[in-house]
């Protein structure tokens, strides 16, 4: 990450900025196509997209979509897991998917098991789901189901990003995300897996202050706080809001993925 051209924005945000869920989105299982079911729930609601609109998508339905369905009963647990499982009281079946979901283990310990990802962030479980995680035709007394992450969230936000830029004709950036605990505080926040069009992180160095000090160190991370202030609209229980538009941002288009969020193993003091 280099510093920014001196009196060049890649983000800005005025005294607000709208946050509102897109309603009458179907239940996604898989084979949907989003773009088309994205679409024409904004036709529904009448919104067009515009310059610097971003939609947050949660990664819920396009792992429905992507058909990232396990069905655990059909998961044979290694010898590792069995040990692993019975250490944290978990069941092997689920530990087995989460080693294969990940890279290593990070922390562990009863009733918690904190690994790296395959896509290179720590998070409890792999993020495997286990809520709503069943597919439509899930053969009777199948599962129990859950859902594994996308396989290339900055994949199917690029995807979705080109189809959405081209139906509106308008420079727009598009969020996947998902939910994690973060170290030292409790509770819950959205945070980006995937991006595309919307600068990841807004690098802030060389800037000045109020009273015309240099940054030196600021970088904001555009993309988890979008996806945070998303994420307190979508709900993470009933509330059947997996689309959100975010509306008030003035961003360069950018080619950058969520990978920039991603902070090197080596620098990491909590992995």
């Amino acid at each position: 990450m280099s510093p920014a051209e001196p009196g060049v924005s890649e983000v800005s945000v005025g005294a607000e900025i709208l946050v509102r869920a897109i309603p009458g989105v179907p239940t996604v299982d898989r084979g949907d196509d989003l773009v088309t079911l994205i679409i024409a729930s904004l036709e529904r609601a009448n919104v067009g997209l515009r310059d610097g609109d971003v939609l947050v998508i949660a990664s819920k339905i396009i792992s429905r979509a992507e058909d990232c369905f396990v069905d655990l009963s059909t998961i044979e647990p290694s010898k590792d897991a069995k040990a692993l499982g019975a250490e944290v009281d978990k069941d092997p079946h689920l530990v087995e998917l989460i080693l294969r979901e990940s890279e290593s283990i990070s922390r562990k310990r009863k009733g918690a098991l904190i690994v790296r990802h395959r896509l290179g962030f720590v998070s409890a479980n792999a993020g495997i789901d286990a809520s709503n995680a069943a597919p439509a035709d899930a053969p009777a007394h199948s599962g129990p189901w859950v859902l594994t992450l996308p396989r290339n969230p900055d994949a199917t936000a690029r995807k979705l990003h080109a189809d959405l830029a081209a139906r509106y004709s308008a420079d727009v950036g598009v969020i996947v995300t998902d939910s994690w605990g973060r170290p030292f505080r409790a509770g819950t926040v959205g945070f980006a897996i995937g991006s595309s069009g919307i600068p990841p992180i807004w690098d802030r160095r060389g800037a000045t202050d109020r009273h015309g000090r240099k940054l030196e160190a600021t970088a904001t991370a555009v993309a988890d706080a979008v996806a945070a202030a998303a994420d307190l609209v979508a709900g993470q229980a009933d509330e059947g809001r997996p689309v959100i538009l975010v509306r008030g941002l003035r961003f360069k288009s950018s080619a950058e993925s969520s990978h920039a969020l991603l902070r090197d193993q080596e620098n990491d003091l909590y992995a």
